[in-house]
């Protein structure tokens, strides 16, 4: 058995998965209020000056909340069902993800593969930063605190619950994101789905199994 992390820090324990009950606020909570004030400040400040405006703004937060996790899973059924791209995506993820549409310009996007031997499963340790371009706003449970701490020291015990039991013979690599890096996970295909076209393969892709808290599924 063999877990490896990259680039991980150390956090405390605990842990759950976001949208159980109304628990008291977590310092996390507090931190992400206080960037969310600074950040309705300063958009209202933006304004006020005359860089951008309020319909501008708001395009732009529309445009973020319309990326869904479609985006990576057609990314990820096409390398399943073409070698080509395949091999693409994982020597230059950036360039593969603006050759389906999907360009991520801001950040160095890694392609990791899921493999019989080798699982990998994305986290922020620091904050929350996520391959949005691609797969959408992070959900709550990436974001919290006890996620972000647990996954890097006990990694197959949070798979678990997350409905992934991994034998003892997998490796599991867990992959700090950061500001300049960001990861996407290319899961392993089910057995039974090669006959399967990119079409039908990408409606069983989610967009956990890409963050790789979770397996894709073959159709019953």
């Amino acid at each position: 058995m063999s877990e490896t992390q990259h680039g991980a820090a150390e956090h405390d324990h605990g842990h759950d998965h976001g949208d159980h009950g109304h628990a008291p606020p977590q310092p996390d909570d507090k931190v992400h209020s206080y960037y969310q004030i600074l950040g309705q400040a300063l958009k209202e400040l933006l304004i006020e000056k005359g860089i951008v405006t309020a319909d501008e703004v708001r395009e732009a937060i529309e445009k973020r909340d319309s990326i869904t996790p479609a985006r990576g899973a057609r990314i990820v059924a096409r390398a399943w069902t073409d070698p080509i791209y395949k091999a693409l995506l994982m020597r230059d993820a950036n360039q593969a993800a603006a050759d389906m549409g999907a360009p991520t310009p801001n950040t160095h996007l890694v392609a990791v593969e899921n493999t019989d031997a080798v699982h990998n499963v994305i986290v922020c340790t620091l904050c929350s930063c996520y391959p949005r371009e691609l797969l959408g706003l992070p959900p709550s449970w990436y974001k919290s605190r006890q996620y972000r701490a647990r996954i890097v020291r006990e990694p197959r015990a949070v798979l678990r619950e997350f409905g992934t039991d991994l034998s003892d013979e997998v490796e599991i690599r867990v992959h700090d994101s950061t500001a300049d890096i960001r990861y996407l996970v290319v899961p392993l295909q089910p057995k039974g789905t090669e006959a399967m076209s990119a079409d039908e393969l990408e409606s069983l892709i989610t967009r956990d199994s890409m963050i790789g808290v979770a397996e894709v599924k073959a159709p019953t």
